[in-house]
């Protein structure tokens, strides 16, 4: 048993301000620190039986799910190797990540599905160790529209195909699609019996009403919202203008880059916030120095934190989920537990997890950060360890 004493608790819905936090394998309890002996004498502990973490008036939260990655620290998802999936598993580890989605693209179909099965021979082996664990997949390519592809290949663009991806529904969590393309919603009427998969429109055309349409028929989520998408008009509203109308869970991509720090004041008027998720996008560069690297077999120059292809389109980020938490503290008026829900519970809610995972709630896996008023990471635990 641990304990982890005089810290700020980051509970789902409040701020225990000088706290403890109780966990094994499991988070057993936390309250105010007035009440951490009495605790312990009720579970049959004492002090000599438990790991003290002195927590120096630092926050404790829940470990934060990254729903959208493709790569950091050298190694990309799509490189479909135990190895390139360990060094993302470890890199994101260091910013507080301890689940996460590994997210494929638009590539040649032999190429994601042997990135699939790397995913799920590594899903197997993952545990016990002390990195970030992979829940499953985000499948973002290859669904999409060419016309907003984005980094994407579009040479490997295809229309949704229910069999293609039906091998791999138990590893697939979220699949992005532009709902144009799907003939008369055929893909999303076949995942209605796999309920357990998030369907997502992204890198798409969408107009209005077919965003709508496709809500009303299942497709309850938004991939990294503003970007590859048509933008907000007037008398033309498109997948923003539904995401203002229904209740879609959306990403956003909070480095600055992809979406003005301007907007996220107003994105959370507009969407509610437990249904906003913080996300990276980060390729293979996420963690490394400025220079020349390689998605999806495109070059992407990586300079001033921005990643873009050599025709200057935004290419993923090189973005952390702390810094991501951290931009979106100081650009809006949340409350601290409630910035950390958009980077823990949110995403566990919009994959159907959060049973499991995203708070500090009793009986849940205890995987946890401890950080400073920036976001700085100073200890991660993954399954209390």
């Amino acid at each position: 048993m641990k304990a982890i004493i005089n810290a700020q608790i980051l509970l789902e819905d409040q701020i225990i301000e000088e706290g403890y936090l109780l966990f094994d394998e499991k988070i057993r309890g936390y309250g105010c620190i007035s009440d951490f002996e009495e605790t312990l004498s009720r579970l049959e502990l004492s002090r000599d039986t438990v790991e003290i973490i002195e927590g120096e008036g630092r926050f404790v939260g829940p470990g934060f799910i990254d729903i959208h990655i493709h790569g950091a620290g050298g190694s990309d998802t799509m490189d479909g190797t135990q190895e390139a999936l360990e060094i993302i598993s470890t890199t994101v580890l260091k910013s507080g990540v301890t689940r996460f989605l590994a997210t494929t693209m638009t590539m040649a179909s032999d190429e994601i599905r042997a990135a699939l099965e790397a995913i799920r021979e590594r899903v197997k082996r993952q545990k016990n160790q002390k990195t970030a664990q992979i829940l499953g997949v985000h499948l973002e390519g290859p669904f999409i529209n060419v016309a907003k592809k984005g980094a994407q290949n579009g040479q490997y663009v295809v229309p949704p195909d229910f069999e293609w991806v039906k091998p791999y529904l138990d590893l697939i969590k979220i699949i992005t699609i532009a709902p144009e393309n799907d003939a008369h919603f055929e893909f999303i009427e076949q995942m209605k019996a796999y309920p357990k998969v998030k369907l997502s429109i992204g890198h798409t055309n969408s107009n209005f009403e077919t965003a709508m349409s496709a809500f009303e028929n299942g497709v309850t989520h938004i991939t990294h919202c503003f970007n590859a998408m048509p933008s907000l008009h007037h008398r033309e509203p498109g997948v923003i203008g539904a995401l203002m109308s229904e209740p879609f869970t959306a990403e956003l991509i909070a480095d600055g880059i992809h979406v003005h720090k301007g907007l996220f004041k107003g994105l959370i008027k507009c969407v509610d916030k437990d249904k906003l998720v913080l996300i990276t996008d980060s390729m293979r560069a996420g963690g490394l120095e400025e220079g020349q690297y390689d998605l999806g077999g495109q070059n992407v120059i990586v300079k001033e934190g921005a990643c873009r292809l050599e025709d200057g389109t935004l290419a993923g980020s090189v973005l952390t989920m702390n810094q991501a938490a951290r931009n979106f503290a100081r650009h809006t008026e949340l409350p601290l537990n409630e910035i950390v829900n958009l980077v823990s519970l949110n995403p566990a809610k919009v994959i159907g997890m959060d049973t499991d995972y995203g708070s500090l709630g009793i009986g849940k896996v205890a995987d946890i950060n401890i950080f400073d008023e920036h976001f700085n990471i100073t200890r991660t635990f993954v399954d209390g360890f």
